[in-house]
């Protein structure tokens, strides 16, 4: 069955190019299909458009197949060209012309979107709250190890003191910021296509002020061409928020493989969290981070993608929309996932004791003798150019006496002020 379907028969070659793997992804969106359908069957009845024992019908068969989909027993068969044909036919199949009375006023151009729409929304509120978990996990841990000092690094040189606390937090407090990027992208999405048929209106007295408070939008998209454009839009601003919040996972990862390895030696995990070599027994490798890093790498492409497929489409629908959605649904998976483990393996993190009178680490103490100098008194340029001398003759020992309070001021001072910052701006999620 076909929506489209006006008796014609159509190549199979060409039906099977044009449906793709469309049934299969499709069952990412059925639940929010019916979701839209029962908004739509309501305000139908709204406009007169259907009487309220077809309502009632209607309503019956739409909750019907959503239980089938929450028991995994709902399928789309490959008759059905997508999962709209899919539960239309099963609704006229329950009870006749009045199944078929569903798509009055709509096309399936506006019911993909609207179904997407809610897809993207739900998905983006997963993503949001499972950031937030892991927020607060960096949070408690930053606190935990803020007395833990390690070397910090810049073009990794050993530069200055730094601490897990600092390390933790750090990309705690880059998380709000992808965070605001993931909230912007909401409201992007949060807006109601539904009614804007295949791009050009309804000549039907519809109400979309109505299917907008049903389907608990925000607001609706008011030009019903601006509807129709917003599909490639979406997505791209979508794989921008999701790439965003991966390029921060997988820098986190980047850092954790670095600081496991025994050159470094900072931090270690459960050998259960670990994996070996069929070759090396003493291996305990950061698979689930490589892992991590390189998934998230994958979903930082996915902007590009996007913009390739729909960047020059002129207005109006195109077939090429089809092509958004498989990846789309993989990246929302792949990312809720990435969060879960990201989470669960960082809270068994093992963080060692770092020996910072060790030689390697003689330099990781200039400035702090150099701001000495300068506080006795000394010019800062005359104090830098003091310690770099012992430098370059080989004559500088670092002043290992100092305990380093300002890392642990500095440390104190960043952690409650991103805290404030979140309880601010994510208040429903602290």
């Amino acid at each position: 069955m076909k929506l489209w379907d006006k008796g014609l028969t159509i190549d199979k070659k060409i039906e099977h190019f044009t449906i793709g793997n469309d049934r299969e992804i499709d069952m990412h969106i059925a639940r929010y299909d019916i979701q839209a359908s029962l908004a739509h069957a309501k305000m139908l009845h709204k406009i007169n458009m259907i009487s309220t024992n077809e309502l009632e019908q209607l309503e019956v068969g739409l909750s019907t197949l959503q239980q089938q989909i929450e028991d995994e027993t709902f399928k789309i068969e490959e008759q059905f060209e997508d999962v709209h044909s899919k539960i239309e036919f099963e609704l006229t199949k329950m009870y006749g012309d009045v199944g078929k009375k569903i798509h009055t006023a709509r096309s399936r151009n506006d019911q993909v979107l609207v179904a997407l729409n809610l897809y993207y929304k739900q998905n983006l509120l997963e993503v949001k709250a499972k950031t937030s978990n892991l927020f607060e996990t960096l949070l408690k841990l930053s606190d935990t190890h803020k007395d833990q000092l390690i070397p910090g690094y810049t073009h990794l040189q050993v530069a200055m003191p730094s601490s897990f606390g600092l390390w933790f937090s750090a990309y705690a407090e880059l998380l709000i910021d992808d965070l605001y990027l993931i909230d912007a992208t909401l409201k992007v999405v949060d807006q109601n296509p539904l009614g804007s048929a295949a791009g050009y209106g309804s000549s039907f007295p519809i109400d979309r002020e109505f299917t907008t408070r049903e389907l608990n939008f925000s607001t609706l998209k008011y030009n019903v061409i601006a509807a129709q454009m917003s599909r490639g839009k979406n997505e791209r601003t979508i794989a921008s928020a999701l790439g965003g919040l991966s390029n921060t996972l997988a820098r986190f990862s980047m850092d954790i493989c670095l600081y496991m390895s025994q050159n470094f030696g900072f931090l270690s995990f459960p050998d259960e969290l670990t994996t070996g070599s069929s070759i090396m027994p003493h291996k305990k490798n950061p698979d689930v981070f490589e892992l991590i890093r390189g998934k998230c790498n994958k979903i930082q492409a996915l902007h590009s993608e996007m913009t390739l497929i729909t960047n020059n489409l002129p207005s109006g629908y195109h077939r090429d929309f089809q092509l958004l959605k498989e990846d789309m649904f993989t990246a929302f998976e792949e990312i809720k996932s990435i969060l879960d483990i990201f989470d669960y393996s960082i809270q068994q993190i093992i963080v060692n004791e770092v020996d910072l009178a060790d030689d390697k680490y003689k330099f990781l103490f200039t400035v702090d003798d150099m701001n000495g100098l300068v506080e006795s008194g000394i010019t800062y340029r005359d104090a830098y150019r003091t310690i770099g001398d012992k430098v370059r003759s080989g004559n500088y020992k670092p002043d290992t006496t100092k305990k380093h309070t300002h890392i642990g001021s500095i440390h104190n001072l960043a952690l409650d002020k991103i805290r404030e910052k979140f309880i601010l701006e994510f208040p429903i999620h602290h």
